[in-house]
C-alpha cells in the first residue's frame, strides 16, 4: 500500500497549471498524496484558489499577502485576514515573511505586514505560514517577540535558512517545513540542520510549480513529487519511507487541525 502523505504547501492556481487540475490530482492521488494545501499570495486572488479547494475534496488553502508583495499593495487590513478562517477549509495564515533578498527596500512594510498576519493566526487559531529569505535575524527577533505578547503556531515554509532561525522557531514551538530544496544532491548543511530538529515537527511540502526534487530537478514541480522529498528526508533521521510518512502527516494533522479527515 502507497503511503500517505500531504503537500503542506503548494500553489495551485498559478498560471503553471492551468486546465491541467484534474490531471495533476490524478498523479498525486497515484503517489499518496491525499491531501495539499494551495497557498494564496495575494488577495485579490482569493476567490480563485477558494474554489479549487471547493471543487476538490483533498485541497484546502491558506492566504495572505507575500512579502515581496508588500510593498506593492496596501497594508493588508487584519479584518480581512480573519475574515478568511469561516471558509470550513480555510486552514491557515500566509503566506508572509520576509525576503530581502529581492526585496530589500521594502523591509519595514514587510514587518509591518507579518506583525498584522500574526495577529491574525492568534485571533484565528489558525497556524502562521512563513516565508524567510535573507532575513533571519529580523525574522527570528520578530517571531518570538510576538510570541511574548501571546501564542500562536506557525510553519517555516521551505525552510532554507541557517541553524540559528531554525533553532529559535523550534524553541518556539514551530515546525519546520522541507521542500526539493531539501533534497538536492549539495544541500548536506540544509539536510544537518533538519537532522537537529525532532522528526514530529517536520512537515513536507513542494512549494510547486517551483523548486521540484530529484530527478526532477529544474521541471515544473507539482504535489505528485512530495513523495520524492520525502523518501530522501526520511533517510535524515534513519527512518523507512513509510515511517516518515506517516510521521510527517501526523505532524501535519497536529498543527493544521481544520485540514484534519474528518
Amino acid at each position: 500500500m502507497t503511503p500517505l502523505l500531504v503537500d503542506s504547501h503548494t500553489h495551485l492556481d498559478f498560471p503553471d497549471f492551468d486546465g491541467e487540475h484534474d490531471a495533476i490530482l490524478e498523479r498525486a492521488r497515484a503517489a499518496g498524496v491525499t491531501r495539499m494545501v494551495s497557498i494564496c499570495t495575494r488577495l485579490d486572488r482569493e476567490p480563485i484558489v477558494r474554489a479549487l479547494a471547493e471543487k476538490y475534496p483533498e485541497v484546502y488553502y491558506a492566504a495572505g499577502i507575500h512579502p515581496m508583495r508588500a510593498g506593492e499593495e496596501p497594508l493588508v487590513a487584519l479584518e480581512d485576514l480573519t475574515a478568511l478562517a469561516a471558509h470550513a477549509k480555510f486552514v491557515g495564515i500566509g503566506e508572509t515573511g520576509l525576503d530581502y533578498h529581492y526585496t530589500p527596500e521594502s523591509a519595514p512594510i514587510q514587518q509591518e505586514s507579518l506583525r498584522v498576519h500574526i495577529e491574525a493566526a492568534r485571533q484565528t487559531g489558525l497556524p502562521l505560514i512563513i516565508h524567510a529569505r535573507d532575513a533571519d535575524e529580523d525574522m527570528a527577533r520578530i517571531l518570538t517577540e510576538e510570541h511574548r505578547a501571546g501564542a500562536y503556531t506557525c510553519v517555516m515554509h521551505c525552510f532554507s535558512s541557517g541553524p540559528e532561525l531554525a533553532a529559535a522557531a523550534l524553541d518556539l514551538g514551530f515546525y519546520l517545513s522541507a521542500s526539493g530544496i531539501a533534497a538536492f544532491p549539495k544541500s548536506t548543511a540544509l539536510r544537518e540542520i533538519f537532522a537537529s530538529a525532532p522528526v514530529d515537527r517536520i512537515l513536507v511540502e513542494t512549494d510547486a510549480p517551483y523548486l521540484a526534487p530529484p530527478p526532477y530537478r529544474g521541471k515544473r514541480n507539482e504535489p505528485a513529487y512530495t513523495a520524492h522529498t520525502a523518501r530522501k528526508m526520511a533517510e535524515v533521521w534513519g527512518l523507512s519511507f513509510e515511517d516518515f510518512a506517516r510521521q510527517t502527516t501526523e505532524n501535519f494533522d497536529r498543527l493544521f487541525t481544520k485540514a484534519r479527515p474528518a
